[in-house]
């Protein structure tokens, strides 16, 4: 299964069987597998930092929103039905700016089931050190129109065994890469060898704008197989049908 090939690059075959590369069809910031469309898809936006859109047929859901000001890039512009927010820091939980009065704003681990859509936390830290210096942290396992997405909010460690058990199978896994706060481009590299998602989204990390000390994700990119990489834009549609063996790093933009 996934795993380092020579010189040290991410091998992107996730699973035993070698898959043909699938081909995407690209629409400005969309993309879009061919033939789908009889599919009601799922979208995902990126709003920058760790702030991600993920809408279904019947629900939105919104990760660990932002203000933008208070760090230097956009506000998020949507209203969730469901938000996510894995700690209480400043740039993970301006629930305000993406929330309505029917929103459900989900804070602690407890399984909920809204609709079609199940959520459940796994206890994490903020940092190495159980939490001392910075915390706890949730990372979230939702699943939606059958693809099962987790979020790591600001991990702060690499995951235990016990850990990458409780959050199991996963199609799309959002993961801080920028260190300082969170994991850094080598502990993510190890972490997603113990999940073995589907589809790596890098996020938590350094763009124009931003005026947190954070790295960038060029270093991240130095792990990863180049063939393994797809620019996506800012908004990206797909189904579980579109997901196949081969392990892809998804690099969204602003």
């Amino acid at each position: 299964m996934g795993g380092r090939r020579a010189g040290g690059l991410f091998n992107c075959v996730r699973l035993w069987t070698l898959a043909p590369r699938k081909v995407f069809v690209r629409t400005g910031s969309l993309i879009r597998s061919p033939g789908r469309d009889q599919v009601e898809p799922i979208r995902v936006r990126w709003h920058g930092h760790s702030c991600f859109e993920v809408s279904g047929d019947e629900v939105t859901v919104v990760t660990d929103p932002h203000d933008g000001r208070s760090i230097g890039i956009q506000a998020p512009k949507v209203r969730a039905d469901v938000v996510l927010v894995s700690h209480d820091h400043f740039d993970h939980s301006a629930v305000k700016v993406v929330s309505k009065p029917e929103s459900r704003i989900i804070t602690d681990p407890s399984p909920v089931k809204i609709g079609g859509l199940k959520i459940r936390g796994i206890e994490t830290f903020h940092d190495v050190s159980e939490g001392e210096s910075r915390g706890g942290n949730i990372a979230f396992k939702f699943i939606l129109e059958d693809v099962s997405f987790c979020h790591l909010g600001d991990l702060g460690h690499e995951l235990t065994p016990k850990q990458a058990k409780a959050i199991g199978r996963v199609d799309v896994l959002f993961i801080p890469v920028g260190g300082v706060f969170t994991i850094d481009a080598a502990a993510a590299w190890r972490v997603i060898e113990m999940v073995k998602p589907a589809i790596i989204v890098p996020m938590h990390y350094r763009v124009g704008g931003l005026s947190l000390s954070i790295n960038d994700i060029s270093p991240f990119l130095e792990g990863a197989d180049p063939d393994c990489v797809i620019k996506v834009g800012n908004i990206v549609e797909f189904s579980k049908a579109d997901l196949d063996d081969e392990q892809l790093v998804w690099i969204f933009a602003l």
